[in-house]
C-alpha cells in the first residue's frame, strides 16, 4: 500500500498546460513545492528535485523510524532509554535530558518533534539500533524502500554535513509516509509546546499559531540551509502540503509557507470524481458465471482543477475487448481519460470492481466458439 501511496506522490499532472491554470505566488525560497495529497498532484513548485540541506527536517526520517520501532513492538511508549554521554553533550537544539535520568521514550518523542531536541534523536538512535551510525543505516535503507531519490542521512539530527542531502519533493514523500504508515503519532506534530526538566519550550511551526487548519509538521534551520519548513493544512476535508526550503529567517519561512498554502487551498478545488468500488459501465464476459462486468474502481479518485473548473472536466474511457474470465477484482481492463480545456488532466486505470468466476463447462464451450468470430 505504501508503495502505491508513494508512486502517487511522485505523479506531477501538468496542470500548467491548463489555459487557465493559476500562477503561484512570488516565493522567497531556494526551493518549494505545494502538493494535494488526495489527487496527488503538485500545483506549484520550484527547483523541488534540487538537493539542498534538510536541517532538523532529518528529523522527519528520525521519527519515522522511532515511530516504527514502536508500532513493531521494539520500542514502548512508557519505556525508559539511557541517555549517552554524547547525547547529553549533543549542540544545537535540545530538550535538556541528563546523563544520569533514563527518559522515557513518549518524552522522547515530543522532545524530538515539539522541540527539535538533537539530544532526544541520538538518545532514539542509539536506543533503537545501538548507535546513531548503525541507526544512520537504517535511515538510509528507508531512503530506498520510500523512493526518495533525492535523499541522503549522516546523522540522525540534521547538524551540517556534506554528504547529508534531501529535496522537497522527497520530504513532501516522507511527510505523506508518516501519515499514511503512523497516523497514532501524527498528532504529536500539532503539540505547541512541551515542558521537560522544567525546561517549557515551544513548537517552533509558527503556522500552528497562526492558522488553525494547519497540523504539522516540522522547521529546520542551521545557517548553511537557512530556514525550512514543511506544513500541512487540512481544510474542509482537503489535505495540503507545502515545503520551503532556504528561507532567510523565521518569519519569513512562516510568511512563506503559509503564502502558498493559502494560494493552493484557495486557487484549486480538489473533487472526488470516483467513488471506491463505483463501476462506470458494464462489459460483455465470455466464459463466465456472469454474462457482465461492471468495471471501474477500487479506490476513491480525486483531482485538483482551477476554482470554478469542475463541472468542465471530460470523461472518456475505453474498455479492453474481449474480456474472458476469470476476472479479479482489481484487474485492469481499461482506463479513464480526463481532460480539461483540452488537455490531458490524467488517466485512471479502470478495473474490475466484481470478480468474475469461469463458467460452466457449456458456456465455456460455447464462448469458445463465439471468441472464433468475435
Amino acid at each position: 500500500m505504501i508503495r502505491r501511496l508513494l508512486c502517487a506522490a511522485i505523479l506531477s499532472i501538468p496542470l500548467c498546460g491548463m489555459a487557465a491554470a493559476p500562477v503561484p505566488p512570488q516565493i522567497a525560497a531556494r526551493t518549494y513545492v505545494f502538493y494535494d495529497v488526495q489527487s496527488g498532484q503538485t500545483l506549484a513548485g520550484q527547483d523541488a528535485d534540487k538537493r539542498i540541506e534538510p536541517a532538523s527536517l532529518t528529523k522527519l526520517m528520525t521519527a519515522y523510524l522511532s515511530f516504527k520501532a514502536v508500532k513493531e513492538g521494539r520500542l514502548r511508549l512508557d519505556q525508559t532509554l539511557p541517555v549517552s554521554t554524547k547525547a547529553w553533550k549533543m549542540e544545537g537544539s535540545r530538550m535538556f535530558v541528563d546523563v544520569k535520568v533514563p527518559v522515557r521514550v513518549d518524552d522522547l518523542l515530543r522532545g524530538m518533534i515539539v522541540q527539535s531536541g538533537n539530544d532526544a534523536c541520538v538518545v532514539l538512535a542509539e536506543g533503537i539500533a545501538g548507535s546513531e551510525d548503525a541507526f544512520v543505516q537504517m535511515m538510509n535503507a528507508q531512503v530506498q524502500k520510500l523512493g526518495l531519490t533525492n535523499t541522503h542521512y549522516t546523522n540522525a539530527t540534521g547538524l551540517p554535513d556534506p554528504q547529508l542531502y534531501t529535496s522537497a519533493n522527497d520530504l513532501v514523500k516522507l511527510s505523506m509516509a508518516i501519515m499514511h504508515d503512523f497516523p497514532e503519532f501524527f498528532p504529536i506534530y500539532s503539540i505547541k509546546e512541551f515542558t521537560y526538566n522544567k525546561i517549557k519550550q515551544g513548537n517552533r511551526n509558527p503556522l500552528l499559531w497562526h492558522d488553525p487548519d494547519v497540523d504539522g509538521m516540522k522547521t529546520g534551520h542551521t545557517e548553511s540551509a537557512g530556514f525550512n519548513l514543511v506544513a500541512t493544512s487540512k481544510k474542509g476535508g482537503r489535505r495540503v502540503i507545502s515545503v520551503v526550503t532556504g528561507t532567510t529567517s523565521m518569519k519569513d519561512r512562516g510568511d512563506e509557507a503559509g503564502k502558498l498554502l493559502d494560494w493552493g487551498l484557495a486557487a484549486y478545488e480538489t473533487p472526488k470524481l470516483f467513488s471506491a468500488h463505483q463501476a462506470v459501465t458494464k462489459a460483455p464476459v465470455f466464459k463466465g458465471a456472469a454474462e457482465e462486468v461492471n468495471i471501474g474502481f477500487l479506490a476513491e479518485h480525486y483531482v485538483s482543477v482551477p476554482r470554478g473548473k469542475t463541472g468542465e472536466i471530460k470523461q472518456e474511457f475505453s474498455v479492453k475487448k474481449p474480456l474472458v474470465a476469470p476476472l479479479k477484482a482489481g484487474q485492469e481492463v481499461g482506463v479513464m481519460h480526463l481532460t480539461l480545456d483540452g488537455q490531458t488532466l490524467a488517466d485512471y486505470p479502470l478495473v474490475v470492481v466484481d470478480a468474475v468466476d469461469s463458467g460452466s463447462w457449456w458456456r465455456r464451450f460455447i464462448d469458445t466458439i463465439r471468441l472464433w468470430f468475435a
